[in-house]
């Protein structure tokens, strides 16, 4: 029996390994990591967050997650072999405004974009991401963060349900307006809950501009 706990352990941390993780520490372990569930109309995903290595892209995400904001939004963009990504846009693909200021890119964390992590997606500025997240289908290494270059921030990993996001991956898709592989039959978070509101505690929100009694800069 000890043995196979022993077991355990090496796998478990093996499997943290892959992701760029360190073993939880006892505090951690103690508390619980937050975990978000995704109830999708093909079936149930549960993620799980890292805080410690994506404080500001876990609170931010956590925030919109208590906001009830992902509550009918769609996956508008997935591609078979690569990642599923929703977050902002409605059932009749009207973008969803954000009330929240972008947040500051957290890519160099060293987590690994690898099949089942979730991330954040963003424009070509580093620090843009809002609401809009996506779900690895595969490992791609390609997004990660490179010396000199910020990847696409990873903050968590699929534990429960990766066979939803499999059935996600392999619907058809088209295009629709402006945007291409968009599901041709939308595909609706119905709801989407953090399971364990004890392991989060929201960080202060910080002001998104500058109080007018603000030292001017000497050049």
């Amino acid at each position: 029996m000890k043995r196979l706990f022993q077991g355990l352990i090496v796998a478990i941390t093996l499997g943290l390994s892959s992701l760029g993780l360190s073993s939880p520490s006892n505090a951690e372990t103690q508390q619980g990591l937050p975990k978000v569930q995704l109830q999708t109309e093909l079936g149930n995903i549960v993620i799980e967050l890292f805080p410690q290595a994506a404080p500001i892209t876990v609170d931010n995400f956590l925030k919109y997650v208590d906001d009830y904001y992902y509550d009918g939004t769609i996956f508008h963009r997935v591609i078979n072999g690569f990642m599923i990504q929703g977050g902002g846009y409605g059932f009749d693909l009207s973008l969803k405004p954000t009330q929240r200021a972008p947040i500051v890119n957290e890519s160099n964390n060293g987590l690994n974009n690898v099949r089942g992590t979730i991330a954040m997606a963003r424009t070509r500025d580093p620090d843009s991401a809002t609401s809009q997240f996506f779900i690895n289908h595969r490992s791609n290494l390609s997004l990660n963060y490179k010396e000199n270059r910020p990847g696409y921030t990873v903050f968590g990993q699929v534990i429960e349900g990766m066979e939803t996001v499999d059935t996600i991956a392999a619907v058809e898709t088209t295009t629709k307006g402006y945007l291409g592989d968009v599901p041709v039959k939308p595909i609706r978070i119905l709801k989407a809950r953090l399971l364990n509101p004890a392991s989060w505690k929201p960080l202060p929100d910080t002001a998104s501009e500058l109080d007018y009694e603000a030292p001017i800069p000497v050049r």
